[in-house]
């Protein structure tokens, strides 16, 4: 469908999305118009009235929780919205549908043990050994995206003053800081992994065994067989490393003004979500500290 690839491409190139969400957006509007093939309904000629039905396929056939239907809603309302802006359809019949709330989830992070043993489980007397730790470590003392980490170049970063710039959402630039534990990670990974990786000379940070820019799956594939050598049971993500670094910066008594920086979230109401995993740590002060906490 002509209209679906060029929406597509819109996210792509001009809104700057990662090849990961396009794939999303992908398959929740390829779901959609499979829905309306098979009830013979037209895309372009579709009312308020007809969503209902949608929706009543969405909960009761397909059986999805109230996040996943709030985003297909999301994605279908935005596909429409760049269907009237280029005159395709006259209005957006989505745009007064509101999404069902969402149960309230707290981000999933690793405890400081848990990290431990995953950074433990890496063989770093290999160029690809060398490079999963320096990548992990970078996650997590920068916790930065990781579409973000993928695009670093090797000029982005200011080895001298330890801070990398990054290109965030919407094009904007912001600098991460990061640790001598990823410095020294890194400085291996530089002299002693990547140059046996590649090939040809190429400007990206992160390379794969044949020596080609990291992909964002190819991230993903490598937490995952690292996840396999511990203990650990937890379904791990490159987000969740994200998350760690900003939960325990919280812990640890950073200010949430700065934490929103260091993430690159516009809205400090993105950063807020972190208050509530740290209540942990809250209430092990309050009742390690205060005087009348406890007899």
């Amino acid at each position: 469908m002509k209209e679906l690839n060029s929406y597509l491409e819109y996210l792509s190139y001009e809104r700057k999305y990662s090849s990961y969400t396009v794939a999303s957006y992908r398959r929740d509007l390829e779901e959609y118009l499979t829905y309306l093939k098979r009830e013979g309904m037209d895309y372009k000629k579709i009312e308020y009235n007809d969503i209902r039905f949608f929706l009543v396929y969405l909960v009761e056939e397909r059986q999805d929780k109230k996040s996943s239907v709030a985003r297909k809603l999301s994605s279908v309302r935005g596909f429409y919205k760049y269907l009237v802006v280029n005159h395709i359809v006259k209005n957006n019949p989505f745009s007064l549908v509101q999404a069902p709330k969402r149960e309230k989830k707290l981000p999933r992070y690793f405890e400081y043990n848990e990290l431990e043993e995953l950074f433990s489980s890496i063989d770093t007397s290999s160029a690809l050994g060398k490079r999963d730790l320096a990548l992990l470590e970078l996650l997590y003392a920068t916790g930065v995206r990781v579409g973000e980490l993928v695009a670093i170049k090797k000029n982005d970063i200011d080895f001298q003053a330890k801070k990398i710039k990054i290109l965030g959402k919407g094009n904007k630039e912001r600098y991460v800081l990061y640790g001598d534990y990823a410095k020294e990670a890194l400085k291996d990974y530089l002299e002693n992994g990547r140059a046996k990786l590649i090939k040809q000379e190429n400007p990206m940070l992160f390379v794969n065994h044949l020596g080609d820019p990291l992909t964002e799956r190819g991230v993903r594939d490598i937490l995952d067989r690292l996840i396999k050598k511990t203990s650990l049971t937890k379904k791990i993500s490159p987000h969740m490393l994200r998350h760690s670094f900003a939960t325990h910066l919280l812990n640890e008594g950073s200010d949430l003004l700065s934490v929103q920086q260091l993430l690159g979230h516009q809205s400090i109401k993105a950063t807020q979500i972190y208050t509530h995993v740290s209540t942990d740590r809250l209430r092990e002060v309050y009742y390690d500290r205060f005087p009348r906490a406890k007899k």
